[in-house]
Protein backbone atom coordinates (compact mmCIF):
# COMPACT_ATOMS: atom_id res chain seq x y z
CA UNK A 1 0.00 0.00 0.00
CA UNK A 2 3.11 2.50 0.69
CA UNK A 3 4.39 1.50 -2.40
CA UNK A 4 1.31 2.51 -4.35
CA UNK A 5 0.89 5.74 -2.38
CA UNK A 6 4.53 6.84 -3.29
CA UNK A 7 3.39 6.39 -7.16
CA UNK A 8 0.48 7.76 -7.30
CA UNK A 9 1.82 10.60 -5.60
CA UNK A 10 4.72 10.93 -7.64
CA UNK A 11 2.24 10.85 -10.71
CA UNK A 12 -0.10 13.78 -9.72
CA UNK A 13 0.53 16.70 -9.31
CA UNK A 14 0.02 18.41 -6.23
CA UNK A 15 -0.74 22.25 -6.10
CA UNK A 16 -0.58 24.26 -2.96
CA UNK A 17 -4.34 25.24 -1.57
CA UNK A 18 -5.16 28.14 1.10
CA UNK A 19 -6.12 26.35 3.96
CA UNK A 20 -9.97 26.05 5.06
CA UNK A 21 -12.04 23.55 6.65
CA UNK A 22 -15.08 22.88 7.36
CA UNK A 23 -17.76 26.26 7.72
CA UNK A 24 -15.47 28.70 5.63
CA UNK A 25 -16.93 30.31 3.02
CA UNK A 26 -15.06 29.58 -0.11
CA UNK A 27 -15.62 30.41 -4.03
CA UNK A 28 -13.54 27.85 -6.79
CA UNK A 29 -12.73 28.10 -9.90
CA UNK A 30 -12.73 25.84 -12.33
CA UNK A 31 -12.26 25.17 -15.83
CA UNK A 32 -15.09 23.64 -18.30
CA UNK A 33 -14.38 22.14 -21.48
CA UNK A 34 -17.30 22.99 -24.46
CA UNK A 35 -16.49 21.55 -27.27
CA UNK A 36 -12.96 23.45 -28.78
CA UNK A 37 -13.52 26.37 -26.01
CA UNK A 38 -12.46 26.55 -22.46
CA UNK A 39 -14.28 28.61 -20.01
CA UNK A 40 -13.72 29.84 -15.72
CA UNK A 41 -16.68 29.07 -13.92
CA UNK A 42 -16.81 29.74 -10.15
CA UNK A 43 -18.68 27.92 -7.42
CA UNK A 44 -19.31 29.81 -3.95
CA UNK A 45 -21.14 27.92 -1.08
CA UNK A 46 -19.99 26.68 2.34
CA UNK A 47 -17.74 23.70 3.06
CA UNK A 48 -19.63 20.71 4.22
CA UNK A 49 -16.81 18.26 4.67
CA UNK A 50 -13.12 17.79 3.78
CA UNK A 51 -12.90 13.81 3.12
CA UNK A 52 -9.88 11.26 2.48
CA UNK A 53 -5.91 11.94 2.64
CA UNK A 54 -3.27 12.63 -0.21
CA UNK A 55 -4.27 12.53 -3.72
CA UNK A 56 -7.64 10.67 -3.27
CA UNK A 57 -8.62 14.16 -0.91
CA UNK A 58 -11.95 15.66 -1.60
CA UNK A 59 -14.08 18.58 -0.21
CA UNK A 60 -17.97 19.59 -0.69
CA UNK A 61 -19.42 22.54 -1.03
CA UNK A 62 -23.40 23.51 -0.64
CA UNK A 63 -24.99 26.87 -2.04
CA UNK A 64 -28.42 27.43 -2.06
CA UNK A 65 -29.30 28.18 -5.50
CA UNK A 66 -32.79 29.59 -6.56
CA UNK A 67 -34.17 27.91 -3.74
CA UNK A 68 -32.56 24.76 -3.74
CA UNK A 69 -29.91 23.24 -1.87
CA UNK A 70 -27.11 22.31 -4.74
CA UNK A 71 -23.63 20.31 -3.11
CA UNK A 72 -20.63 19.84 -5.32
CA UNK A 73 -17.78 17.82 -4.65
CA UNK A 74 -14.28 18.32 -5.67
CA UNK A 75 -11.16 16.26 -5.54
CA UNK A 76 -8.14 18.28 -4.82
CA UNK A 77 -5.50 16.79 -7.46
CA UNK A 78 -8.01 17.85 -9.99
CA UNK A 79 -6.55 19.40 -13.05
CA UNK A 80 -9.51 21.56 -14.25
CA UNK A 81 -9.61 23.35 -10.59
CA UNK A 82 -7.54 26.83 -11.07
CA UNK A 83 -8.02 28.70 -7.74
CA UNK A 84 -9.85 28.80 -4.45
CA UNK A 85 -10.44 31.65 -2.61
CA UNK A 86 -11.47 31.61 1.25
CA UNK A 87 -14.03 34.62 2.13
CA UNK A 88 -14.98 33.71 5.13
CA UNK A 89 -13.76 31.76 8.42
CA UNK A 90 -16.71 29.83 10.08
CA UNK A 91 -16.81 28.83 13.81
CA UNK A 92 -18.26 25.44 13.99
CA UNK A 93 -17.89 22.48 16.47
CA UNK A 94 -17.84 19.20 13.82
CA UNK A 95 -15.49 18.08 11.07
CA UNK A 96 -18.72 17.53 9.07
CA UNK A 97 -21.42 20.00 9.05
CA UNK A 98 -24.63 18.09 7.32
CA UNK A 99 -26.64 19.41 9.89
CA UNK A 100 -26.96 21.96 7.50
CA UNK A 101 -29.01 20.04 4.87
CA UNK A 102 -32.05 20.06 7.06
CA UNK A 103 -31.92 24.09 7.52
CA UNK A 104 -33.02 27.04 5.76
CA UNK A 105 -33.20 30.71 6.19
CA UNK A 106 -31.83 32.28 9.65
CA UNK A 107 -30.91 29.20 11.27
CA UNK A 108 -28.37 28.12 8.20
CA UNK A 109 -25.96 30.95 9.05
CA UNK A 110 -22.55 30.17 10.71
CA UNK A 111 -20.46 32.19 13.21
CA UNK A 112 -17.82 33.92 11.65
CA UNK A 113 -14.50 33.36 13.44
CA UNK A 114 -13.01 36.17 14.92
CA UNK A 115 -9.29 35.71 14.09
CA UNK A 116 -7.24 38.28 16.68
CA UNK A 117 -3.32 39.19 14.85
CA UNK A 118 -0.86 39.34 18.14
Amino acid sequence: MDLLREVSNELVEKKEWPEFSAGDTITVYYDIKEGEKTRTQFFQGVVLQRKGSGVTETFTIRKISGGIGVERIFPFSSPFLTKIEVNKRGKVRRARIYYLRERTGKSARIKEKIIFNK
